[in-house]
């Protein structure tokens, strides 16, 4: 992983590919999400600190589960792992740590962030990536989502659009399209009383919500610093008998 120029010719070849828009992750190959180090690789989505309040309410769940257990934690498109990284490194306890996405450079990439902590990475669309003993297992399931509206994605800076893969930004004509995906899969994949945690848009919150309701999850908000929508939580309900 590159943490400086080993020369003054490398240096200007840094210079170079960042002047000519490289995202600046890309030209030094390392992001900081989380207070931690992750590779990040040519052509793979960049962690957003704007995602930092969904990893730490994850971080928070997954470390109020019950003594004893070992939380089952799934990162859904998960990308460079950055989450399941950071979840990891957060939580002072031992976790089964799962993580998948469509594309194989971003499965590359999250292999390397997650060998160190056991992460096991699967390539596959959503659910289907996962293996099947999971279902019905899954304490926290992290789902940072696609969720820029299609017409939105020309709007969006030249370093995501030209640098960064579509699959990772384009959530359909509402932006809510993986994410109906998601909601419809969760119910079978979550243990009860276990979470999904995605990351919305302020004005998609209210559909998100009753998209979660649609399928028998119960759901909160978590607002950063700033007072703007950062993530949503849905929960399977715990029922008894």
């Amino acid at each position: 992983m590159i943490t400086q120029a080993g020369s003054p010719g490398e240096l200007e070849r840094f210079v170079r590919l960042r002047v000519g828009g490289l995202p600046l992750e890309h030209v030094l190959g390392w992001a900081e999400f989380c207070g931690v180090r992750v590779a990040v690789g040519p052509g793979v989505f960049v962690p957003r600190r704007r995602t930092e309040p969904l990893a730490r309410e994850a971080a928070r769940l997954a470390g109020g589960c019950p003594v004893g257990s070992v939380p089952v934690v799934v990162d859904l498109c998960c990308g460079t792992g950055a989450i399941a990284a950071a979840l990891a490194a957060a939580v002072d306890r031992p976790l089964e740590l799962y993580a998948a996405d469509i594309d194989p450079v971003a499965v590359d990439c999250a292999r390397r962030n997650l060998a160190s902590v056991g992460g096991r990475v699967y390539q596959g669309d959503l659910f289907t990536a996962l293996p099947e003993s999971l279902r019905g297992t899954v304490n926290i399931l992290i789902a940072n989502v696609p969720y820029v509206p299609t017409e939105a994605i020309a709007l969006l800076p030249a370093e995501a659009r030209e640098y960064e893969p579509r699959v990772a930004l384009d959530g359909g004509g509402d932006g809510l399209d993986v994410m109906r995906l998601v909601a419809a899969g969760a119910p079978r994949w979550l243990a009860p009383g276990g979470h999904l945690l995605v990351e919305v848009g302020e004005s998609q919150a209210e559909l998100a919500q009753q998209l979660m309701a649609d399928h028998g999850l119960t759901s909160r908000l978590v607002e950063d610093e700033d007072g703007d929508v950062a993530a949503l939580v849905a929960t399977r309900p715990v029922r008894a008998g």
